[in-house]
């Protein structure tokens, strides 16, 4: 099934005349644990014949509720509206989070979005979903409110990995401790930063290393600085790489930069969106003392992750032949 993405309430138009199936939450980094719940968002759509409804919020709830504490993100909206497809079919309702949304009861919530508007006929949340005015609509009253207008509430439990629950904030603190490894694992995908390229120092250009310099979203966790083997995305191409995560020494009044030198690649792509994807650690962001130098460690960091990619495509090559002789 398609995957559309509606931006506010007064946009929102059913494709059918079908009841739904809902779902809603922040969803930010689309992991495990929220995949448990989309899918079971698809499968009670072609057992019920409902028409599936995710619904998530921008800006992120906290940064109207909080906004001296609002935790990094792990997914942009831009990022989601990039994973979502993969493992949600439907309509997807992006709502702004502002001070109506926010003053909301409960009640008011599921009476005025989800059945006046959605025509929801099952709802399913996640185990610590809470919805309404100062969180008042959790499971419980969900599902009282679900028995007055007429719709099932369905609660997926947590997905257990090493014994605790995958969450986003415990993504986000395996992240920010520097385990970039772990993180993925229980994002169950690759991470993301998007962000639209703009133009540099062009050091990268006069050492032979072009970079796409990506201007990301302000509240975007990055993982460690240092330098990884990547992946990106520019509109319809896939591309291998190389990023650098972190403060350039030799532009000291600069940011954090993140930059991508995109293999076998020679295209102006200034103001293009991109998507770039880290995959391995390959080592820290450390200071040299010349360019020259930098230049030959760029060097040495190609050819490791030139081997890296080689090793990745010759156990892909060993799979799909092992997959073969077994269908054989």
């Amino acid at each position: 099934m398609k995957t559309t993405f509606t931006r506010g309430l007064e946009n929102y138009k059913s494709s059918s005349t079908k009841s739904t199936v809902a779902t809603l939450g922040t969803f930010d980094g689309i992991h495990l644990g929220h995949r448990a719940i989309l899918e079971q968002v698809q499968i009670e759509a072609q057992k019920e014949g409902l028409e599936p409804v995710l619904i998530t919020f921008d800006p992120h709830p906290r940064v109207v509720l909080t906004p001296d504490n609002v935790p990094l993100l792990l997914t942009s909206i831009e990022e989601k509206e990039q994973f979502i497809p993969d493992y949600f079919g439907g309509q997807v309702l992006i709502l702004k989070f502002d001070e109506k949304i926010r003053n909301l009861t409960a009640e008011e919530f599921v009476k005025n979005i989800l059945v006046d508007r959605i025509k929801v006929k099952k709802l399913i949340v996640g185990y610590d979903h809470a919805l309404g005015k100062n969180r008042q609509g959790d499971a419980q009253e969900l599902k009282r409110l679900g028995q007055k207008y007429g719709f099932e509430v369905d609660i997926v439990g947590p997905v257990i990995h090493d014994e605790k629950p995958i969450s986003s904030s415990r993504i986000r603190d395996a992240m920010q401790n520097g385990d970039f490894e772990q993180a993925v694992e229980l994002l169950g995908h690759h991470y993301a930063i998007y962000g639209q390229v703009v133009r540099g120092m062009g050091l990268g250009k006069k050492l032979g290393f072009p970079t796409a310099n990506v201007d990301y979203y302000e509240r975007k966790l990055l993982p460690s600085d240092g330098i990884y083997a990547c992946w990106a995305k520019v509109g319809h191409e896939d591309l291998n790489g190389m990023m650098f995560i972190g403060k350039n020494y030799f532009r000291p009044d600069g940011g954090k930069s993140v930059e991508a030198n995109l293999f076998d690649f020679d295209r102006d792509i200034y103001d293009e969106g991109i998507f770039v994807y880290p995959t391995h650690f390959i080592r820290e962001n450390r200071k040299f003392q010349s360019t020259d130098e930098l230049k030959a460690q760029m060097k040495k960091d190609k050819e490791l992750v030139l081997s890296i990619i080689k090793k990745e495509k010759e156990n892909a090559s060993r799979s799909r032949a092992q997959s073969s002789n077994c269908c054989r």
